[in-house]
């Protein structure tokens, strides 16, 4: 199967233009997009900080992202896929 014409839709996976990219499929369209997400400017994902997760969901809103077709509902959710990231275990609710 040609990887360019199906990418693992929904899997989060490191690398590409910001620190991590996915596939979706764009529901009205039907086309497949690749959404880069994370930030290249060198900060850490804090993910091990209760609080920074916390300060991260206030400030982005995660509860209202809801569009899979854009980084912020990817980011808010990077924990969830953080273990087949290379971390060492996912974590519940919001970044």
């Amino acid at each position: 199967a040609d990887k360019k014409k199906n990418p693992p839709i929904g899997k989060p996976k490191r690398g590409g233009s910001k620190k991590f990219y996915v596939y979706v499929r764009n529901p009205k369209t039907k086309k497949i997009k690749k959404v880069s997400f994370g930030d290249t400017t060198g900060l850490s994902v804090k993910i091990n900080d209760p609080k920074a997760r916390q300060a991260f969901a206030k400030r982005h809103k995660c509860a209202q992202a809801t569009d899979h077709t854009k980084a912020r509902y990817w980011s808010c959710r990077i924990g969830r896929y953080w273990k087949q990231l290379g971390g060492a275990k996912n974590f519940s609710g919001f970044w």
